[in-house]
């Protein structure tokens, strides 16, 4: 048996961050992305557990019941990353394999590349690693044409907040289902925003949820989200060009140590131009050992195909990182 989830609060990186744990065995990181929590890795958590790993999902920085600083510069890459390496050491061990999702994918690159000591294998849920570029994002990509992407619709503060917090549970319920494999496919949604529009305004509102999450589900991810509000999360966003500026040193790095990817191939973070970034995976992270399209699935891919994901976890870490007899 390996066991109920636990919950704790530890101190990490100087914030106050709460864990879900499950398991005992090598430490594996779960790290959620936006608009996320601790929760999306329930399945994940059993799966691992019960195959021999100490599995620990906490809610980032800026969500649910973890600290929320107010500074917008609080928020960069540096400070999500260090808050990783804090946990590692706050549970009591030397080192970890970190996995993640949308974001949770970013820091988990970020901190497999600038932290190989102590990160000795990651996995990443939806977004490849993206190298840094020749000049700031949020400029390169109004240059090239992007002014309407969803990213800098989340640059102004209170906007966003303003429209995702009118009707949390709403909202969280097209997102859910709009970004996942069962849209359909001539579903209207793009990450480029009609000007005068918001990020919800062509989502689709289900008339049921799709059978990989429950209304009891949506209920306590919006619960969280209607007690805490939007801005930690978006925070995130406001940092890209930050995030820029502060990995420079990093820029000639490549995460040699064993790498995972997974994503759905309906995933708008693996379709148009972002399947470059796909397609150079095994350039930008030489340890990769596998990279795996789920056909049919979407963006939620750990809780839409949640079997198919924990198989791919699983085999991943025996075969890298054997569990504790």
């Amino acid at each position: 048996m390996s066991g109920n989830i636990t919950h704790s609060m530890v101190i990490a990186n100087g914030i106050n961050m709460h864990v879900a744990e499950q398991g005992s065995g090598p430490l594996v990181l779960l790290c959620h992305g936006f608009p996320e929590t601790w929760y999306c890795w329930r399945h994940q958590l059993d799966a691992l557990a019960g195959a021999g790993f100490r599995a620990v999902a906490p809610d980032m920085r800026g969500y649910a019941q973890t600290d929320a600083p107010d500074e917008i510069e609080s928020y960069s890459i540096l400070h999500l990353v260090g808050d990783v390496v804090g946990l590692v050491h706050a549970l009591g061990e030397t080192d970890a394999v970190i996995v993640g999702h949308d974001w949770g994918a970013t820091v988990a690159w970020m901190a497999a590349l600038i932290r190989p000591d102590i990160f000795r294998a990651v996995a990443a849920l939806s977004v490849p690693l993206r190298p840094r570029g020749p000049t700031v994002p949020l400029a390169a990509w109004r240059a090239a044409g992007f002014e309407q992407l969803y990213y800098f619709y989340f640059q102004e503060p209170g906007v966003a907040e303003a429209e995702f917090e009118r009707d949390v549970s709403g909202g969280m319920r097209k997102g859910l289902y709009t970004l996942s494999g069962d849209a359909p496919a001539t579903s209207e949604w793009s990450p480029m925003l009609a000007p005068g529009s918001g990020f919800l305004d062509k989502m689709i509102d289900p008339m049921r949820l799709p059978p990989w999450v429950g209304e009891d589900d949506l209920a306590t991810i919006s619960a969280e989200f209607s007690r805490t509000g939007f801005r930690g999360a978006l925070n995130w966003y406001r940092n890209i060009d930050r995030n820029w500026a502060l990995t420079g040193a990093f820029e000639d790095r490549r995460i040699e140590q064993p790498a995972l990817f997974i994503a759905g191939s309906r995933d708008i973070t693996v379709a148009g131009p972002n399947r470059a970034a796909v397609d150079r995976l095994a350039t930008t992270v030489p340890g990769l050992k596998r990279r795996l399209l789920i056909d049919g699935a979407g963006h939620w891919i750990g809780e839409e195909r949640a079997p198919e994901v924990n198989a791919a976890l699983i085999d991943f870490l025996r075969e890298h990182v054997p569990p504790a007899s």
